[in-house]
């Protein structure tokens, strides 16, 4: 088996090489754009897989600026798409207007704080987001930060698999991580006045 999935990665290295570097770098922005709109899409295996073809660094860089963007397209599908539809139907559901509210008046640090924990369904975030009166702005900065540790997560999980699971310091460096991004929520919070 770990043959097959060396054989696997060593032709999309093959596969990257041989053809345009940018081209290869567009396309595994691609999968993860469309992740963000088709949930069913496995990103942490997107994620892997550009960290293990591209290095962890440039890896990490176009998934994470994809994820963003991946993000940021969902949030304007619902909320250009869909929401001025929602709204008309639910002047008379007090109990979906009311989550509404919720949603739209959640605090920026919980927010980046729902968004940065890597099991969180990123999509229903998304969705809930544009389908609120949430302002771009507060998403878009939430994302930025909260998408770090999603990224590394879904990057270092998938290139060490059963390494990681086994190894405390990825717990560790899962909970460093989601400290800086609460504290990386508040400086933006004061510096940019988002909530």
């Amino acid at each position: 088996m770990q043959d097959l999935i060396q054989n696997i990665i060593d032709n999309l290295k093959d596969l990257v090489l041989t053809n345009n570097y940018f081209v290869s770098l567009l396309v595994g922005m691609l999968i993860i754009i469309l992740e963000s709109i088709i949930p069913i899409l496995p990103l942490a295996l997107f994620i892997a897989l550009n960290m293990i073809v591209f290095g962890n660094t440039v890896g990490f860089i176009i998934s994470w600026i994809a994820t963003i963007m991946g993000c940021s397209l969902s949030f304007f599908i619902f909320r250009k798409g869909i929401s001025k539809f929602l709204y008309k139907k639910i002047d008379d559901k007090p109990r979906t207007k009311k989550l509404m509210n919720i949603v739209s008046n959640i605090s920026f640090s919980k927010l980046v704080i729902i968004m940065a924990i890597p099991f969180t369904p990123a999509f229903s975030i998304n969705i809930g987001a544009g389908l609120s009166k949430m302002k771009y702005k507060k998403f878009l900065y939430a994302a930025i930060i909260a998408k770090i540790s999603v990224v590394y997560f879904w990057g270092f999980i998938g290139t060490t698999l059963v390494e990681s699971i086994t190894d405390v310091t990825v717990i560790a460096k899962l909970i460093v991580i989601l400290s800086v991004a609460l504290l990386l929520s508040k400086i933006v919070i004061n510096k940019f006045d988002v909530d």
